[in-house]
């Protein structure tokens, strides 16, 4: 899992127990904001707000543990992307070496304590630690992004024009840009740069792209997830023969092991990766904002669909599209990226990632609005909608973003940790490329249809923006591995009964975390969705890193859900032997929660 704000090494503070009982969420923020930036508690921020209460020195009880290998105990907040999951202060260590990982975790099963890797924590769902930690729990956050990060270039096998072999603490726009500059690159990789390899890995980490029509195989590429281009991972893991955790290295298509670890939500613990890359091509991308989201999401066969500016043809043509359609307006940010050797005449060329000023750092009116509704002025959302397409719509043509062209990791990176921090549920529904279309519009109208029904009765649980993608499957074809299965638990891990799905369409819904009613209006649209694309002409699975599993009050924590529905949608046997591999890598449930104990079982 991958960290946002984290405090820098230093010593251990000693508990106050008394002192952490009534300490509030903007607390923890304005901690791990200080944290980070290494200002006084006094001067921190977080977002677009300040926070104003004022964090103890110490919020966890009892001494600093007595690590192995000189490693020096630090207490570090814990906060998650949306600030949904906080914690005041656990107690963390930056480990240098994978030796010092298996020491840890040695010590973690000889003293009771559980280990949670953590790098930028981007993440909603409790795969790290739960919302219901306790203050003196014996967890430790493990930092990888303080030594863990090296990177070099290795012999790829036969079939890949390139492969690198990467610690688990490196970010993605590091990585990337490392590839960029000798002539490799990957297809998929998720919107935000600073994310760590291991979290990507462990949650099965996607972008947006499917083959245009027409377009070839790119030998080392992908059209899955990251984990589908694994080749071998080095994890810590447990040895009976000498009754110990020892860090071990398994071989894609001949360790089965290795189709665990590659997504393994957290009950793994993974040192280094090798991956295979491809061929670095240059990518164009064109942002429209004057197609209504009636005409790029209308039902297949309608005269609106005739016109041919639906999702799906866009798809076709491209094979790489996003839409980010805000609350209660009609014109969604459409994004679509093409394979671009050459510059176009009328694209701006651009050298670094995160070319959209307008979203990376929120613009006052926006901020003054949100400001508003989490002040308790709900009924402020569709000003809210309106504002922030403007904001796209003029910031697009004002900063000269509608077309831009440049090395594809510059314009796959987009999203910073400045934006707007939303809460989000998510969800990756398998179909087939034909029934792409039917699967967007019936998603489009139930969730534009109960929009406008909770708004007619007063009530404005979704105030943020539905993103909208589709990627590819994990095929073993993709693979230059020889023998290579799909990772057992990747959301976009081919179906055994249904061989015809050849694609996932992404669907995320984003809000503020206390808007009132969201857990409500997301069961509503989980409920939708599961027995809508129910494994018929599609099918729904969850998606790790985000929200679902809603009750009318709470998110992952409806239990038919975690335990039925969840397992059943990855087909019978395939959700029990990953099981039975992690647990046989990890007896002893050093690396875990409460969360993934009730999950990965």
């Amino acid at each position: 899992m991958s960290d946002q704000s984290e405090l820098s090494p230093g010593p251990a503070t000693p508990a106050d127990p008394a002192s952490s009982s009534g300490l509030s969420r903007r607390g923890v923020l304005r901690a791990a904001a200080a944290g980070a930036l290494g200002i006084p508690l006094g001067a921190a921020t977080t977002g677009a707000t300040a926070a104003s209460a004022a964090v103890p020195a110490a919020a966890v009880s009892g001494a600093a543990p007595e690590l192995p290998a000189g490693l020096l105990p630090y207490l570090s907040p814990y906060i998650n992307w949306a600030g949904e999951i906080t914690h005041a202060g656990l107690w963390a260590c930056a480990p240098r070496t994978g030796q010092d990982l298996a020491d840890l975790a040695n010590w973690a099963w000889a003293n009771g304590w559980r280990l949670r890797a953590r790098g930028k924590s981007h993440n909603w769902s409790p795969l790290t630690i739960t919302s219901d930690t306790e203050h003196d729990a014996q967890v430790l956050l493990l930092d990888t992004t303080k030594h863990l990060t090296h990177m070099e270039l290795t012999t790829p096998p036969d079939g890949a024009p390139g492969a690198v072999r990467a610690q688990t603490g490196v970010t993605l726009e590091t990585l990337l840009a490392f590839l960029a500059d000798n002539g490799l690159g990957v297809t998929n990789t998720p919107a935000p740069g600073e994310l760590t390899l291991g979290g990507t890995l462990a949650i099965d980490a996607h972008g947006t792209s499917v083959p245009a029509d027409g377009e070839p195989a790119r030998p080392g590429h992908t059209y899955g997830s990251l984990s589908n281009l694994v080749l071998s991972l080095t994890a810590v893991v447990w040895d009976p023969d000498q009754d110990a955790y020892v860090v071990r290295t398994f071989r894609r298509g001949t360790d089965e092991e290795c189709e665990a670890l590659a997504a393994h939500l957290g009950r793994g613990l993974v040192v280094e990766a090798e991956i295979q890359v491809g061929e670095e091509i240059p990518l164009r991308c064109q942002s429209r904002v004057d197609l209504t989201a009636d005409e790029l999401f209308a039902a297949p066969g309608s005269a609106l669909a005739a016109r041919g500016n639906t999702f799906a043809d866009f798809m076709a043509e491209s094979g790489r599209v996003e839409t980010i359609w805000f609350a209660f307006t009609d014109r969604p940010w459409l994004k679509v990226w093409s394979l671009s050797p050459e510059r176009p005449l009328t694209s701006r060329q651009v050298y670094a990632p995160y070319n959209y000023p307008f979203s990376d750092v929120i613009p006052t009116p926006v901020s003054r609005l949100v400001g508003l509704l989490v002040g308790g002025s709900w009924h402020l959302a569709p000003v809210l909608g309106a504002a922030q397409y403007t904001v796209a719509a003029t910031g697009l043509t004002a900063t000269f973003a509608t077309d831009l062209w440049g090395p594809a990791y510059t314009l796959q990176f987009y999203l910073r940790p400045t934006t707007l921090r939303e809460t989000a549920n998510g969800y990756g529904i398998l179909t087939s490329r034909a029934d792409v279309q039917r699967v967007v519009s019936e998603f489009a109208a139930f969730y534009q249809e109960r929009l406008t029904a909770w708004a007619a009765a007063g009530r404005f649980p979704v105030n943020g923006q539905v993103e909208i993608r589709v990627s590819g499957l994990d095929q073993p074809d993709d693979s230059a591995a020889p023998g290579a299965r799909p990772p057992l638990l990747s959301v976009v891990r081919p179906h055994p009964d249904h061989p015809e799905f050849d694609c996932a369409v992404w669907v995320d819904v984003l809000t503020q975390p206390t808007s009132p009613g969201a857990h409500e209006f997301y069961q509503e649209l989980e409920d939708f969705l599961m027995s809508t694309f129910d494994g018929g002409y599609a099918l729904t699975r969850v998606e790790w890193s985000k929200g679902w599993g809603y009750t009318d009050t709470a998110a992952w924590a409806d239990e038919q859900v975690i335990e039925s529905a969840v397992p059943a949608s990855y087909g019978v046997g395939q959700w029990s032997e990953a099981v039975a591999i992690l647990d046989r890598l990890d007896p002893h449930g050093v690396f875990g929660n409460g969360f993934t104990d009730r999950l990965v079982r």
